[in-house]
C-alpha cells in the first residue's frame, strides 16, 4: 500500500514533482499562529483517538516538532494539507506557534493528498475508508476498477468498502464509532429494510451478537417471509369516457339482438380504452 503520491493519483507534470514538494526538509519553515490554522475539510478521518493523540502530544513536548505541517492560504486563514494530528496534538499542548510550510494547492491537489495521506496509514474505520474512495472517484472521475489499480487493491475489496455507504446513517455511524465490525455492517447488507436494518443494529449493542449471531437473526427474520400481494390498481377513468363505452355496449347489445353475431374486445391502455367491433358480412 506503501506508494509514492506521483506514481498514485497523477498529481504532477513530472515524475516525483509532487514529492519534491512535499518534502518539507528543503523547504521554508514558518511559525505560524495556532488560531490561524484551520483544519482540512477534505480530511477523511473523522474519529481520531484521544489515547494515540495525547501521546504524540508528550512526543512533542519532550523532542519538539522534527516534521512541520504542511498548509495553504484560504480566506485569510492556513488549511492544513497534511499533519493533522500533529495539530491535534499541538492544540493539546496549547503552543501560540505551529511550524508550518505554506503550499499552493488547488482543492483537487489537497483534498487527494489527504485522502491518500490517511489510506496509506492504513488507520481508518472501514467506513471513513469508503468515503475516501467515493471522494477520490468524484475528484478525479475514476471507475472503481482504474481507483482499485491505483491504490494497489482488488476491485472487489473497493466495492465491498462502498457498499457500506448503503447502510443507513445510524448503522454508518456505529461502523464509524467501532461499535460494530465491519462483518457486522456487511452482513446487515442484506436487509434492505431501514426498520429491519435500526432494529437489528439495536439488538446487536444491546445483546453483544457476535457476526455468526448476526447472520443467524438476518436467516430468521427473512426466513419464509409471506409476501405482501399487490392490490390491483385501478385506473382512473372520467366520466365521459365511461359514458362513451357504456354507449358502444348498449349499441352493441342491440345489434346482437337482431341475431347478428357481433365479436367485441375491449382493452384498456394508458392513455386511452380501445373497443373492437368485428360484424360479419354475412349471416
Amino acid at each position: 500500500m506503501k506508494q509514492s503520491f506521483s506514481k498514485l493519483f497523477g498529481l504532477h507534470e513530472k515524475d516525483g514533482e509532487l514529492e519534491e514538494e512535499m518534502d518539507v526538509s528543503r523547504q521554508e519553515v514558518q511559525q505560524l499562529p495556532l488560531e490561524e490554522i484551520v483544519p482540512n475539510p477534505f480530511q477523511p478521518r473523522t474519529v481520531f483517538d484521544e489515547e494515540k493523540i495525547e501521546e504524540l502530544a508528550e512526543t512533542l513536548r519532550t523532542h519538539g516538532m522534527i516534521q512541520p505541517i504542511v498548509v495553504r492560504e484560504r480566506e485569510g486563514k492556513y488549511e492544513i494539507i497534511a499533519g493533522e494530528r500533529r495539530y491535534r496534538a499541538v492544540q493539546m499542548l496549547q503552543w501560540e506557534t505551529v511550524p508550518s510550510v505554506v503550499k499552493e494547492f488547488d482543492d483537487a491537489k489537497t483534498a487527494s493528498i489527504a485522502l491518500i495521506e490517511n489510506l496509506q496509514r492504513e488507520e481508518l474505520t472501514s467506513i471513513e475508508e469508503a468515503k475516501a474512495y467515493r471522494k477520490l472517484l468524484d475528484i478525479h472521475g475514476l471507475t472503481q476498477e482504474s481507483l482499485a489499480q491505483r491504490i494497489g487493491k482488488s476491485q472487489s475489496a473497493v466495492a465491498n468498502k462502498m457498499r457500506l455507504l448503503q447502510l443507513i446513517p445510524s448503522v454508518q455511524n456505529a461502523l464509524l464509532e467501532r461499535r460494530i465490525t465491519e462483518r457486522h455492517a456487511r452482513s446487515m447488507l442484506g436487509l434492505k429494510d431501514p426498520e429491519l436494518q435500526e432494529k437489528l443494529l439495536n439488538k446487536i449493542l444491546q445483546d453483544e451478537l457476535n457476526v455468526q449471531q448476526t447472520e443467524e437473526t438476518i436467516k430468521k427474520w427473512t426466513a419464509d417471509k409471506p409476501e405482501k400481494k399487490q392490490k390491483p390498481v385501478r385506473k382512473a377513468v372520467s366520466k365521459d369516457t365511461r359514458l362513451a363505452v357504456n354507449t358502444i355496449r348498449e349499441s352493441v347489445d342491440m345489434v346482437a339482438k337482431t341475431g347478428m353475431d357481433i365479436d367485441t374486445e375491449e382493452e384498456d391502455y394508458d392513455d386511452y380504452y380501445q373497443v373492437t367491433i368485428r360484424i360479419p358480412k354475412s349471416k
